[in-house]
């Protein structure tokens, strides 16, 4: 995936649910902790094959904050650019 087809879906995601909520920050929510739910369960992943010598038991809590396992940009883009994204929308378009 480019940088920008995580922030697209998480875009479609947080205007289907204003659809069905009457609201914009469900989607924003939802879409956010999707994105950055999936990229934290990756982070684990490389941690325990290159830290936990391929045992999650051997991984600390702190195991997928470890910043040796965010070496990429697309990693960081992957769960900033849909927060971003759908928190400016949301604050943008809410009902006043």
């Amino acid at each position: 995936m480019n940088l920008l087809e995580h922030t697209l879906a998480a875009l479609a995601v947080q205007a289907l649910l204003r659809l069905l909520t009457g609201s914009w920050w469900p989607g924003a929510a939802v879409a956010s902790a999707y994105f950055l739910g999936r990229e934290v369960a990756q982070a684990e992943y490389r941690w325990i094959e290159a830290y936990g010598h391929g045992l999650r038991a051997n991984m600390p809590w702190w195991g997928p904050f470890d910043l040796r396992v965010w070496p990429k940009l697309d990693q960081w883009v992957d769960w900033i650019g849909p927060l971003v994204s759908t928190s400016a929308v949301a604050f943008a378009l809410r009902k006043r």
